[in-house]
């Protein structure tokens, strides 16, 4: 047996900064716990935990596709296991430093996985009960709004390092700079005060931008519900794929309205992406005008200048503030050749 961990070490450790309310508060209890009982067996790893969540998630499948009450509510328990199983395996990596990059790929991977077979196990299973043919839709609208969630991610984590690369590469200093947002956890009001540099969390001293400032000054009343959300620990994304996935398999089933539940997650699913898309737009504007500030007045210019200064892009980049999972991201920083 391995060295046993307290529970408050567990928490400091593991728990993220921010996270999903629902995983705040229904699952980090739990899987705290759970990760106090099992830390100490070496044999129990990241990626077995890993693997035993996409089990638990394919019997939770089995049980959806028997379409009787009963089998519904074993299906939403089993399910919700899966993803308190599924929260171990990061908090079992960050704790004793056994995380991998083929792990994260197996998180990802068994996650959309478990998406894809409970959508058409759930859907179908009513299907084949009831004949209605709007559980078949429904099915085929669960499974594009989890991919269309995490490619939504990608391209904006992508989006936002070219935006900190060309800034860097055109302001000419000498390391990447951080946006306001990044050098507190609660987000100014409005246009943020004149900030010449910040110290990130590894001691670097680091420009600041300010790219947000407008839709900060178009809707401080969110960026006030925000601040109070940080303060408990949970993020503004407030109705998240993590929230989409608990509501369509685990809320529908346990209250018997599958149809309206999951209609209802989809549609606050795809408001809440709609907000982030508008966000990342108002950015962009402030970012162009950020460069025509130093005398690039294009994308294509922008561009060159990173190259000339030898800043090659990164082809992936994880928005982490709207998964808010445990997949590694890559870099946030310019890669340089």
């Amino acid at each position: 047996m391995a060295q046993r961990f307290s529970l408050d070490e567990i928490r400091t450790r593991t728990y993220k900064d921010r996270d999903a309310w629902w995983t705040v508060w229904l699952v980090d209890p739990l899987a705290s716990r759970l990760v106090w009982l099992v830390a100490p067996v070496r044999w129990i790893t990241p990626n077995l935990l890993t693997m035993g969540a996409f089990v638990l998630g394919l019997i939770a499948a089995a049980c959806f596709a028997q379409a009787d009450y009963p089998w519904l509510v074993a299906g939403a328990v089993v399910f919700h296991l899966s993803f308190v199983l599924d929260c171990m395996d990061g908090k079992i990596a960050r704790l004793k430093g056994t995380g991998s990059v083929f792990g994260s790929w197996l998180d990802y991977v068994f996650d959309r996985l478990r998406v894809l077979v409970c959508a058409i196990a759930l859907m179908g299973g009513l299907y084949a009960k009831t004949d209605n043919i709007h559980y078949l839709w429904l099915a085929g609208a669960i499974i594009f709004l989890d991919m269309f969630r995490y490619l939504n991610a990608l391209q904006m984590g992508k989006v936002k390092n070219d935006m900190r690369r060309h800034l860097e590469a055109a302001q000419g200093e000498g390391a990447p700079p951080m946006f306001v947002e990044e050098t507190d956890a609660e987000h100014p009001i409005g246009a943020a005060t004149a900030t010449a540099t910040a110290v990130d969390g590894k001691g670097a001293e680091r420009p600041v931008v300010d790219v947000y400032g407008d839709f900060r000054s178009k809707f401080s009343a969110f960026v006030r519900v925000r601040n109070m959300l940080v303060r408990q620990r949970i993020r503004a994304h407030v109705f998240s794929g993590i929230e989409f996935q608990m509501f369509v398999f685990i809320v529908g089933p346990l209250t018997n309205q599958i149809i309206p539940v999951t209609v209802l997650s989809g549609v606050l699913l795809a408001a809440f992406e709609l907000l982030l898309i508008y966000k990342l737009w108002t950015a962009t504007k402030s970012y162009t005008r950020q460069l025509a500030k130093v005398g690039v007045t294009s994308e294509a210019q922008a561009e060159a200048v990173a190259a000339a200064a030898g800043m090659q892009p990164v082809e992936q980049v994880v928005d982490t503030e709207q998964l808010g999972t445990d997949t590694v991201t890559l870099p946030t920083v310019s890669s340089r050749h």
